[in-house]
């Protein structure tokens, strides 16, 4: 979950690693450091607590000269974020430094082993007995730096992504992973090097990357070809990609925040989902037609199904569970919804006919990867929904599907659920006209719906001064409930967590129905209730709940379609969302409600991009 960058060429390291560093802040900021090796061969460290602009005032007046270094942001397992627990750690001889992404589970078993040969330990952390263990493979390796990593790496249990620095060898650097992410940018003509947790922090250098797989380890050295190997130290080929990544959407554009942007971003980006996949003739609607590469290349084990899993965490778990009742409805096959960090763990049932559909934002979340390893030995058909390109799920799945919506900064998702959302729609419409199970007047309706939800988004968009004065009549409130029926359940359940990431205020979802067995004893004069009430087959049973709720003087805010009076008679405030089908009502009614939550947080003074304990690529358990 932490932000690692690296750097060794021609050009000075520290203003490419502080860059880096802020472009990979969303993965954690609990702390921040840098180690420079200078011309004079002089290691200089310089570590602080909170955010990089801290880093770079504790550095402002140092020696930061260099033209290799390793630089790291972090969200803290192993110690509290202090000055001591930040990275990079150095070494006892003082001729190795470390930045470490991940969690050693037997570090206290090696740290023990290492106090015993005379080594002390400064910090509480599990990344300073890492480059502890390797320091002392480093000297009893005659210094070779290769050997030590593997030799230390065979011995560690969890999972890492390094970066180790050698002070006696300016031109060098080895990185390694093992279920944490790692990018190596590679310079033109092999003259300098750039390493990172993602592409973020590289693209605007080059474009050509090479993502490391489990388990292997890369010698960096400017002018020489890339060098990857094995645990065995075993040679592996070397595959170069070419990342297309728009330096302009890692740049706020205008907006006060990362996520008000992209909330902001979301017709667009779904424009982009949808573009290739969505075909739509507006003369001849008989013509409409779906297109998904994954559906064709693996189309006979799609049908054949009987039980679909879907797997995921937080917000992709809740657009998992509009899925499922889209594809349930639209294909008449048998869904379950996991959450993946459960489903690791609970010796699930697995038949080899079945297929497990992961969901990821990062494409990088420890607990999905594991489920996908579940699956593929059980020899299930992996599908993967990831907006990460050339993430570690999207290798790991059989087929998939990109949702395209672009880098997301802000630490609160919010494009990539609807992206996912949209993803999960396209999937149940072109597997349901495949298998039959969808009329054509359904399967034509709705993507002719779905080619005009950006348009709609937009005019939900334009009631954002509107729902900035509502929050500001709840931003007293210390509990919420989000309450819905059918597929704006898994949005009321999105909405209360947005609230609760980036507010602080306790929020929950239920069922509209579930509210009278126990959460109504809740319900008084200061808890505002928040109804997703629009349109569909159990509109007057929520009108009956909203009247529930009244009567016990609850404060009610509603999420209703465009013309509704009826609620407007009952609820405290109404926002209007335009009508569309039942089934695509998620994708406008989140909108009001991540809307809601940053206006909440903004008023309250917070910092809605980087939420306290929150990071935004969970890549540990």
């Amino acid at each position: 979950m932490c932000g690692i960058v690296g750097y060794i060429g021609k050009q000075e390291a520290y203003p490419i690693l502080i860059k880096g560093l802020h472009r990979l802040e969303y993965r954690g900021y609990d702390s921040s450091g840098v180690a420079l090796l200078n011309e004079a061969g002089q290691l200089n460290v310089y570590k602080s607590a909170g955010k990089v602009s801290q880093l770079e005032h504790f550095a402002a007046e140092k020696d930061t000269s260099g033209i290799i270094g390793i630089a790291h942001t972090r969200w803290a397992t192993h110690g509290e974020p202090n000055d001591v627990n930040a990275h990079p750690h150095v070494s006892q001889s003082g001729e190795l430094a470390i930045v470490h992404n991940g969690i050693i589970e037997n570090y206290a078993l090696i740290k023990e082993q290492l106090i015993k040969k005379g080594y002390t330990f400064k910090s509480e952390t599990d990344t300073e007995v890492l480059v502890q263990l390797i320091d002392y493979s480093y000297h009893k390796n005659g210094k070779n730096l290769e050997k030590a990593v593997c030799s230390a790496l065979n011995k560690v249990v969890g999972a890492y992504a390094i970066v180790v620095l050698e002070k006696n060898n300016p031109n060098h650097l080895i990185a390694a992973r093992k279920s944490s992410p790692l990018v190596v940018g590679v310079g033109k003509n092999n003259d300098e090097f750039f390493i990172a947790s993602d592409a973020t922090p590289i693209v605007e250098y080059t474009d050509k990357v090479v993502y490391l797989d489990d388990e292997q380890i890369v010698n960096i050295e400017p002018g020489k070809e890339l060098q990857i190997i094995n645990l065995n130290r075993k040679s592996v080929e070397v595959d170069i990609k070419t990342v297309d990544l728009d330096i302009s959407k890692l740049s706020k554009e205008g907006y006060d925040h990362f996520m008000l942007k992209e909330i902001f971003d979301q017709p667009q980006c779904l424009r982009d989902c949808m573009r290739g996949r969505l075909l739509v003739d507006g003369c001849h609607p008989e013509n409409n037609q779906i297109v998904l590469s994954a559906l064709h290349n693996f189309k006979d084990r799609l049908l054949k199904s009987k039980h679909i899993t879907i797997v995921a965490c937080g917000t992709s778990w809740h657009a998992g569970l509009i899925g499922k009742q889209l594809i349930e409805e639209m294909c008449r096959i048998r869904v379950e919804v996991e959450y993946a960090s459960e489903f690791r763990y609970r010796d699930p049932v697995i038949e080899k006919d079945d297929v497990i559909i992961a969901i990821s934002q990062s494409g990088e979340t420890a607990d999905t990867l594991a489920a996908i390893q579940l699956a593929k030995e059980h020899g299930a058909l992996v599908f993967g929904i990831v907006n990460g390109v050339g993430s570690s799920i999207a290798r790991a799945s059989d087929t998939g599907i990109y949702i395209h919506v672009g880098p997301e900064i802000g630490v609160a998702s919010t494009k990539a659920f609807t992206g996912q959302v949209t993803v999960l729609t396209l999937l149940a419409l072109a597997l349901g006209h495949e298998l039959g199970t969808l009329s054509d007047a359904v399967y034509q309706e709705t993507i002719a719906e779905l080619d005009i939800i950006p348009e709609k988004m937009q005019r939900v968009l334009k009631q954002n001064d509107k729902i900035k004065d509502i929050a500001r009549l709840f931003t007293y409130a210390h509990n919420f409930l989000y309450l819905g029926r059918g597929v704006n359940y898994p949005v009321a359940l999105e909405g209360a967590l947005k609230l609760k990431e980036i507010s602080y205020i306790h929020a929950e979802g239920y069922p509209a129905a579930e509210m009278k067995h126990g959460p109504i004893a809740l319900v008084d004069k200061d808890m505002p209730i928040v109804f997703i009430a629009t349109h569909h087959q159990l509109y007057h049973k929520i009108i009956s709940n909203m009247e529930e709720i009244r009567s016990r003087n609850g404060r009610i805010l509603a999420i209703v379609t465009e013309g509704d009076e009826e609620v407007r008679k009952i609820a405290d405030a109404v926002i209007e969302i335009p009508q569309t089908l039942n089934d695509l009502a998620p994708l406008l009614s989140v909108i009001p409600l991540q809307l809601l939550a940053y206006h909440v947080a903004v008023a309250k003074g917070l910092n809605v991009d980087m939420p306290r304990n929150l990071a935004k690529s969970v890549t540990v358990e």
